[in-house]
């Protein structure tokens, strides 16, 4: 695998974001958090400002082999409304490419209509804008290439999913260990 890719929006929630970048770094897993505007600084939902390591205007989609989005309100509204981040969520999972939603950002995933027939979940107050899927209240669901997770709670084990799809169930339960999660 290439890369990752962590869409930022303002209003993301922040612990679902930054929580999987921290994990995959740890577990030598390259990923790239990825501003959807023309500036690389993100408010997020609770005020929490940081810096994204590039823009999306910028950034050769072809060296990824994934995308994450991290919930939160409106950073999912804004992710939803981006045009660009439907049509990269339907190409990766078109290629067969990891696709990742934690929270309420599944919401944007259905959005792009790739979850239909899938198993999936979200945060229980966007069930109702998951369409089509195999709805489960899992904290973590896989369906092939796509992983889904229901909030900010459930962040680490996200995490722990998406470093195990990559390195594998091994890398994850070492990491599982070295970081006191169990």
């Amino acid at each position: 695998m290439k890369k990752l890719a962590i869409l930022f929006a303002d209003g993301c929630e922040e612990i679902e974001g930054l929580t999987v970048v921290d994990l995959a770094r740890r577990a030598g897993i390259g990923i790239d958090s990825i501003s959807i505007k023309e500036e690389t600084e993100i408010r997020g939902s609770h005020g929490i400002v940081f810096q994204a390591d590039a823009r999306m205007s910028r950034v050769a989609w072809e060296d990824y082999d994934g995308v994450i989005l991290p919930g939160g309100l409106p950073g999912t509204t804004n992710l939803g409304a981006d045009e660009r981040v439907i049509k990269l969520v339907q190409d990766f999972a078109a290629a067969g490419k990891l696709v990742a939603a934690i929270c309420a950002a599944p919401s944007v995933l259905a959005k792009a209509g790739i979850l239909s027939g899938k198993r999936a979940t979200s945060n229980p107050g966007f069930a109702d804008k998951m369409g089509d899927c195999d709805y489960s209240t899992d904290r973590v669901v896989r369906d092939g290439n796509i992983i889904t997770s229901r909030a900010m709670g459930t962040a680490f084990e996200f995490g722990l999913a998406i470093v195990a799809y990559v390195r594998g169930r091994e890398a994850a339960r070492r990491l599982r260990k070295e970081t006191l999660y169990d």
